[in-house]
């Protein structure tokens, strides 16, 4: 008996796919107007948000629904959905743009761009960071930093002719994952 009430649900198939496509897509809004920051490195206060949305959106997605069908119809929409995303990303150019975003310039020969930082939500300290771990240790020292659109901040100090070999293989990698080509 206990069983079949597991696969009882309070409403429609549909009425779980309707709301669990416009949370993803709220989601999506509100991580792309928050900035890149948000995709890059999780500190414990992004996972702590993540954890607290995903727990505040649960019951936007099921509603009064406690059912184990009701779960799956949930689970399986939002698998499609980002699939379908994904895919929409990787063929057409502007929707990705869109969805990406593009570099942002964080320090230009060694001048500080205060304000891009203030729109990205990072601090210096965050920057600076990211130049230790490229053996750079004041920013009069770099040429450009960037806030990818994937959250990573990369460096090009000012001695720098060429990206590291490990870099190009890196983007080498990237780039060939990115075609569908392999290694």
């Amino acid at each position: 008996m206990q069983s079949i009430a597991m696969l009882h649900m309070a409403m429609g198939p549909l009425s779980f796919v309707v709301r669990t496509v416009a949370v993803y897509f709220a989601m999506l809004l509100g991580f792309r107007l928050f900035g890149k920051r948000e995709l890059g490195q999780m500190t414990v206060f992004d996972l702590a948000m993540v954890l607290l949305i995903a727990n505040a959106v649960q019951n936007a997605m099921v509603g009064p629904d406690t059912s184990l069908l009701g779960g799956l119809i949930v689970m399986i929409t939002l698998l499609w959905v980002n699939w379908a995303i994904a895919q929409l990303g990787v063929h057409a150019r502007l929707f990705h743009r869109l969805l990406e975003g593009g570099p942002s310039v964080l320090i230009s020969h060694g001048q500080w761009n205060d304000t891009v930082l203030q729109r990205e939500g990072i601090n210096r300290q965050e920057v600076r960071t990211a130049m230790r771990q490229q053996g750079v240790l004041d920013a009069s020292a770099v040429r450009l930093a960037v806030l990818e659109a994937n959250g990573d901040i990369s460096i090009v100090p000012n001695d720098s002719k060429t990206l590291s070999a490990k870099r190009q293989k890196r983007q080498k990698k990237r780039n060939a994952l990115k075609h569908g080509k392999p290694d």
